[in-house]
């Protein structure tokens, strides 16, 4: 049986983070000690490790993102074998970080979001993550934090962006505007002004990460590729200015912050509806690549011009995810958003993959000491809530 209060006394603790975001091509986990809690909170990474999912299963997850395909049963069977997987990237994680699971005190888990319904005029929305957290107890026998969209949402949220909370503790700076960028299937910003509260914090969602980039490589090469590596193609390519201009017209990018997207809005059907008008409009596939990627840095740099410069402008811009890795998208965000400074979190001593995995080590932390660890200034909720669902090992 796991002892709570012990488990809240503990300093430091072992926190096994995993992540799988909307791109779902792997799990993160990342092994981070953490020393004490709320603005106190000290991270060291020990190890981190990226799983990515077999062929099969990853298609199989894809089926479930899909309205026709995602059926109540196979969302069902997949939540444990998900589980099962979930498991087995934190185990490795573990091994790499050469230590054994009775020295781990616990597992974050944010599960792999299969459908997002942010909030309507109403109040109401609904999120669905999946990666069955007993199973990752069971298997371990490690205690487990899961499921921190939900608690948020509950209390009016939009239920993300959630690693705000972590990105305040880890690079708030007193001199220094920050911009921590991610770059994952979907981007999304957190500004700390400079030497601001929590209170001060604004984080939102500023549209496409990888996801569009991703989904027309994998049409274009008919699945053999999964992800423009080093921004070949996208270097290879000259961006349609015209196309992006009229991509950008979305009502989404010029809609002011509480703001959340997803798969929902820029999956495969808007990446095959985005191939189809480029191939109209005779673009090599190249080029195509090179205005998916254009898309992603332009609407990152207009939601920075927009709701970001009137706060007070942005001195660093700190890179984190996998798209933090293609180093066209990086120079073409660089250009795209001086003065600011961009770098990767690396040069902050976080991993930039691992970055996600481990601000959810971080709120699992927090979720243990009772403390609250949404931020309603960038989710909209309408009060701070603990979140997460605790899982006894």
């Amino acid at each position: 049986m796991t002892d709570w209060a012990a488990l809240r006394a503990a300093d430091p603790k072992i926190i096994v983070g995993l992540m799988s975001g909307t791109s779902a091509d792997g799990i993160d986990a990342a092994v981070v000690r953490v020393r004490g809690s709320g603005v106190r909170t000290r991270a060291e990474i020990i190890a981190c490790v990226a799983v990515p999912y077999p062929a099969q299963d990853r298609q199989e997850l894809f089926a479930l993102f899909s309205t026709s395909t995602g059926t109540v049963e196979r969302i069902c069977a997949f939540n444990f074998r998900l589980g099962t997987l979930f498991a087995q990237a934190a185990a490795a994680a573990i091994a790499a970080a050469h230590l054994r699971s009775d020295q781990v005190h616990l597992i974050a888990s944010p599960g792999q979001t299969v459908y997002h319904i942010p909030p309507h005029a109403d109040g109401r929305g609904s999120t669905l993550q999946i990666g069955e957290a007993a199973v990752i107890a069971e298997r371990l026998g490690i205690p487990v934090v899961s499921d921190f969209r939900v608690r948020d949402m509950a209390a009016g949220g939009q239920g993300a962006p959630l690693v705000t909370y972590a990105d305040y503790l880890l690079f708030r700076d007193e001199q220094r505007a920050r911009a921590v960028q991610n770059l994952g299937g979907i981007g999304n910003v957190t500004y700390l002004p400079r030497g601001g509260g929590i209170d001060t914090v604004l984080a939102f969602d500023t549209g496409p990460g990888n996801m569009v980039i991703n989904g027309v490589v994998e049409l274009i090469s008919g699945g053999t590729l999964e992800f423009d590596h080093d921004g070949v193609l996208a270097a290879a390519g000259r961006p349609d200015a015209a196309l992006v201009e009229t991509l950008l017209a979305d009502p989404y990018f010029s809609s002011p912050p509480p703001k959340t997207t997803g798969r929902e809005k820029f999956g495969q059907g808007y990446a095959t509806a985005l191939l189809a008008t480029a191939r109209q409009r005779g673009l090599s596939d190249a080029d195509v690549v090179a205005t998916a990627t254009r898309l992603t840095v332009e609407s990152i740099a207009r939601a920075y011009r927009a709701f970001l410069v009137p706060r007070g402008g942005v001195d660093d811009v700190m890179l984190g995810g996998g798209g933090s890795h293609n180093p066209v998208l990086r120079e073409w965000l660089a250009q795209a958003l001086r003065p600011a400074q961009v770098r990767t979190t690396d040069e902050w001593g976080i991993a930039s993959r691992a970055k996600e995995a481990v601000a959810f080590a971080i709120l699992a932390n927090e979720t243990v000491a009772g403390n609250p660890s949404n931020v309603p200034s960038a989710t909209g909720a309408t009060h701070p809530v603990v979140l997460g669902k605790l899982v006894p090992a």
